[in-house]
C-alpha cells in the first residue's frame, strides 16, 4: 500500500473524528444528564454555520474565523437555552413527546433558514492563513498533502475537549453536573438547583454544536439541511461511546472516523457509510453498553 496514501487517510480519519466530537459532545451531555434526545441538534450546527457567514460579512479579514467561533457558540447556546426553557423542560418526563417536539423544532428552523438565506446555501471562504496545504516533497511521505483547514479543525476539537474537561472536573458547576448525573433525586434533595444545571448543560451542548457549524462552514456551503447530514452519525457515536460518557464519545468518534477514512481506501463513500453502520451494529452485539459503561441513576432503565 502507498504509504503517503495510508498516512493521508489516517489524517483524514482524525479530521472526521474531530468533526464527530464537536457534533456529538452536546448530544452526549444532554442525554447523559437529562435523557433527552434532541432532534434539533443538527440545526444548532446549521445556526453556527450561518452565524459564521454573517460574521465574515461584518468582520472581513484574517481574524474573522476567530471571532466567528465565540459568536457561533454564544448564538447556539442562547437558542439552546430558549429551547430548553420552552420545550425540553416541559416535556422532559415524556421522552417520546420530547423527540417529536424537537423534530418539529428542527423543521421550523430549517424552513426559517430557507426563508432568510435561501435554499441553495451560502459559502464561507477560509482566511488566507488557513486556505493552503502543507506538502511533503521528499522522503518516504513524499506527495503527502495536509490541508491547513483540517489541522485547524483538529486543534479546535482538542481545545474544546480540554476546556470541557476542565469545566466538568474543576469548576463548581461541573461538580454540580456530576452530582446530578449520578443521582438527580438525591442532588435535588441536597439543595442543588437541578433546573439550573439542566439549563447550563443543555446550553453548553448546543453551543459546542455551534462551534461544529463554524468548522463545517470552512469545508462546504452552509445549507438549511446541513445539520441533517451529521445527526445520524452523531447518534451512532453517542450510542457506540456509551450513553452519557464524554470519554466514550471521544473514543467512539475516533473509532468511527478511522473506520470511515480507512475503508474509503478500498470502497466508495456510500459503501463506506454502510460499513460504518454495520460496524456499530456488530460492536453493540458484543458490548451493548458501548465503549465505556456509565453507571448513573440518570441512565437506569
Amino acid at each position: 500500500m502507498d504509504l503517503p496514501l495510508l498516512v493521508g487517510q489516517v489524517f483524514n480519519g482524525f479530521s472526521v473524528a474531530s468533526l464527530f466530537i464537536l457534533a456529538t459532545l452536546g448530544l452526549a451531555l444532554s442525554f447523559g444528564l437529562m435523557r433527552v434526545i434532541n432532534m434539533a441538534h443538527g440545526e444548532m450546527l446549521m445556526l453556527g454555520g450561518y452565524l459564521a457567514y454573517l460574521t465574515f460579512l461584518l468582520v472581513p479579514g484574517p481574524l474573522a474565523i476567530l471571532i466567528a467561533l465565540p459568536v457561533a457558540f454564544l448564538g447556539a447556546a442562547a437558542l439552546g437555552a430558549v429551547l430548553e426553557v420552552t420545550v425540553i423542560h416541559r416535556l422532559a418526563s415524556r421522552p417520546l413527546d420530547t423527540l417529536l417536539a424537537t423534530w418539529g423544532v428542527s423543521l421550523i428552523l430549517q424552513q426559517a433558514a430557507r426563508s432568510i438565506f435561501g435554499a441553495i446555501g451560502v459559502s464561507v471562504t477560509a482566511p488566507g492563513w488557513l486556505n493552503h496545504t502543507i506538502s511533503i516533497a521528499t522522503g518516504p511521505l513524499a506527495g503527502l498533502t495536509l490541508p491547513a483547514t483540517r489541522i485547524f479543525i483538529m486543534v479546535v476539537a482538542v481545545a474544546v475537549l480540554l476546556a470541557l474537561g476542565l469545566f466538568i472536573t474543576k469548576s463548581r458547576i461541573g461538580l454540580l453536573v456530576r452530582a446530578v448525573n449520578q443521582d438527580r433525586m438525591m442532588a435535588a434533595a441536597s439543595g442543588i438547583d437541578v433546573r439550573r444545571v439542566d439549563l447550563v448543560v443543555f446550553s453548553l451542548g448546543t453551543g459546542i454544536a455551534g462551534l461544529a457549524g463554524v468548522v463545517l462552514a470552512l469545508l462546504g456551503p452552509v445549507t438549511p439541511s446541513v445539520g441533517q447530514s451529521y445527526i445520524v452519525p452523531a447518534f451512532l457515536v453517542v450510542v457506540l461511546g456509551g450513553l452519557g460518557s464524554m470519554v466514550g464519545t471521544t473514543v467512539a468518534a475516533l473509532i468511527l472516523g478511522m473506520v470511515s477514512a480507512l475503508s474509503q481506501i478500498f470502497l466508495d463513500v456510500s459503501t463506506s457509510q454502510v460499513l460504518v453502520l454495520l460496524f456499530v451494529i456488530v460492536f453493540l452485539q458484543f458490548r451493548p453498553q458501548g465503549v465505556i459503561a456509565v453507571r448513573s441513576r440518570a441512565l437506569e432503565d
